[in-house]
């Protein structure tokens, strides 16, 4: 497999995972809140879920999902319910110095659930099944390769947002600071789920 060949998967998963999302909003977030390395468990478990997401559709899951509507609801209301808590829970913390709120970030866990209970997740998944099964061999072959390619893109993607929440927490000094920075994260997350009953 060419370089070149390769290019157009890479360009996909690179804008993919650095677009504005859920994932990305509370990875700002768990940044702004806990600092990069505390949010590290949070943002692997985000990068293993969307890896694992996109080998599961490659290899097929995703058929089952789209054949049966029923699961697919069942995942939207479990997974908008997830966002909804969360972002209830961003924004009634305070300064990360104030003890209100979570008093830990996220774990990998719920860095993984938000991915795999993520209806649109599965789509974009499957959606990359499909237009790049042309670079493989088979669906192992392609679970392989997509599976990493996200894994390795949201790693990177991740990291950037939430460097960029370690920043805000530099520049906000006052209470009120931090409860707008809060609420917008809050906002972000809750309006990511949108998208998802579309």
């Amino acid at each position: 497999m060419s370089a070149h060949s390769i290019a157009p998967l890479a360009l996909f998963v690179t804008i993919a995972t650095l677009s504005p999302g859920g994932a990305t909003t509370l990875a700002t977030a768990s940044g702004a809140r806990f600092g990069f390395i505390q949010s590290t468990p949070l943002l692997a478990g985000i990068a293993v879920g969307l890896g694992t997401l996109a080998a599961a559709a490659a290899a097929g899951l995703a058929g089952i999902l789209l054949a049966a509507p029923s699961l697919q609801t069942g995942m939207k209301v479990i997974g908008s319910a997830y966002l909804l808590w969360l972002a209830v829970k961003i924004a009634r913390s305070g300064p990360p110095a104030a003890g209100k709120g979570s008093a830990v970030p996220a774990t990998f866990v719920g860095g993984a659930c938000l991915l795999w209970l993520n209806p649109k997740g599965w789509a974009m998944a499957l959606g990359a099944a499909a237009s790049f099964a042309v670079l493989s061999d088979g669906p192992l072959h392609l679970a392989a390769l997509l599976g990493g390619a996200f894994a390795l893109a949201a790693c990177v993607s991740l990291s950037i947002w939430c460097a960029a929440g370690v920043m805000f927490a530099r520049l906000l000094k006052t209470p009120r600071q931090w409860r707008l920075l809060n609420g917008s994260m809050a906002l972000l997350l809750a309006v990511s789920i949108i998208p998802m009953w579309r």
